[in-house]
């Protein structure tokens, strides 16, 4: 069921929500928490999906707060305020309120949403894109006890995770970190069979992927290892290798679906490592209200600790030992040359005719061997 209302207030939305709850014969509201979006006109459909289908698991009331950008200037001096009341089969197992504001109102949206509120329910607040720099101190992320935020969606996303390790405040978490919840746990369980010290590490995905820095600042943080970040063609995550005592331990996923973990003196063994949707990250989000500390930690790492190596520039590959070998494949004379220590004895290169001669006689040798075959075959 839709009720459609224009230029409306929190009062008359708050009764459309009755009636609606009356007219599907639900009068009893059996939601545990109130999820605010705050989005722009072109992503209020993705997200808004994806929240109805995380209501399943979390009934849950959306508000889903529209802020459109006025044209003229006499527009922005008005105020209004449109709500869409969606209730029954149309919002899940919810109840949903698409907010658009315009004009002056845009600035006072806190003002609308708190009338909404469900009593004595938390309040979870995501940003899908433009998050505010500082949550905690936006208006609307005053009011919650999550802040949800994705730093894959901004333009710089490492520049990112810096700004929010600066801003963090108790309660904030993003789904850039939501992501890599099978890695971690994945990485925790294999660790758990060996009883061996990680030497290194070496993180491998694609570049400008927020889960790479994220997944490699937590195993440095907790392992108090080097940890070297490596780019690929992705999708996403591709390998993690770690080099311990006991022989190396990797976890490689090259589909973004199927993924093969290999500890030493062990069957490899294929494990489902599938990339996931908006709407289980927001799920899993949603099952913990408290803050997140594991995160904070891994944030407050620093993306400048972390040993970047961008493996196709320098020509190298990496060992899980985190020592770089030339690659196979590279050209001759790519590599840099390796600067000798003060006092070192330098080999002195071979003669130029000394070298050229060997050539030539390795190709006399090959021509005397193959000369019989040639007579033979002329006789």
């Amino acid at each position: 069921m839709k009720i459609d209302l224009t230029d409306t207030t929190a009062g008359e939305i708050n009764k459309a929500l009755v009636q609606g709850r009356r007219a599907i014969g639900t009068p009893a509201v059996g939601m545990v928490l109130t999820l605010v979006i705050v989005t722009d006109e072109e992503n209020a459909y993705d997200a808004l999906k994806a929240a109805n289908d995380a209501s399943r698991e979390h009934p849950s009331r959306t508000l889903v707060v529209v802020k459109r950008v006025s044209r003229t200037p006499r527009d922005r001096t008005s105020s209004r305020l449109d709500a869409e009341v969606r209730v029954g089969a149309d919002a899940g197992t919810g109840e949903t309120v698409v907010l658009r504001l315009y004009g002056e109102v845009v600035g006072q949206a806190d003002s609308v949403v708190l009338p909404l509120l469900l009593p004595d329910a938390p309040v979870v607040v995501w940003w899908p894109v433009n998050a505010p720099l500082d949550p905690a101190k936006d208006p609307l992320g005053a009011l919650a006890q999550r802040r949800v935020t994705d730093t894959y969606a901004a333009e710089e996303p490492v520049r990112e995770l810096t700004a929010r390790a600066a801003a963090y405040t108790p309660g904030d978490t993003d789904l850039s970190w939501t992501r890599i919840t099978p890695w971690r746990s994945m990485l925790a369980a294999a660790l758990d069979q060996v009883t061996c010290k990680v030497q290194a590490v070496e993180v491998e995905g694609e570049e400008f992927n927020p889960s790479c820095e994220l997944l490699a600042m937590w195993l440095a943080d907790r392992l108090d290892v080097p940890v070297r970040l490596s780019p690929s063609a992705g999708p996403g995550l591709t390998a993690v290798r770690m080099d311990t005592t006991c022989g190396p331990i990797t976890l490689d996923r090259a589909d973004g679906s199927l993924a093969t973990l290999s500890i030493e003196g062990q069957p490899a063994r294929a494990v489902a490592l599938k990339r996931r949707d908006t709407a289980e990250l927001i799920a899993e989000e949603l099952r913990r209200l408290d803050p997140d500390d594991t995160y904070a930690s891994a944030l407050r790492y620093g993306v400048d600790r972390l040993d970047t190596v961008p493996r196709q520039a320098a020509g190298e590959s990496f060992d899980a030992s985190g020592e770089g070998t030339p690659d196979a494949e590279a050209p001759a004379g790519t590599a840099e040359a390796e600067v000798p220590a003060k006092g070192a004895a330098v080999a002195e290169p071979e003669p130029v005719e000394q070298a050229a001669k060997a050539p030539a006689k390795k190709a006399a040798a090959r021509t005397a061997k193959k000369a019989p075959a040639r007579k033979a075959t002329a006789k």
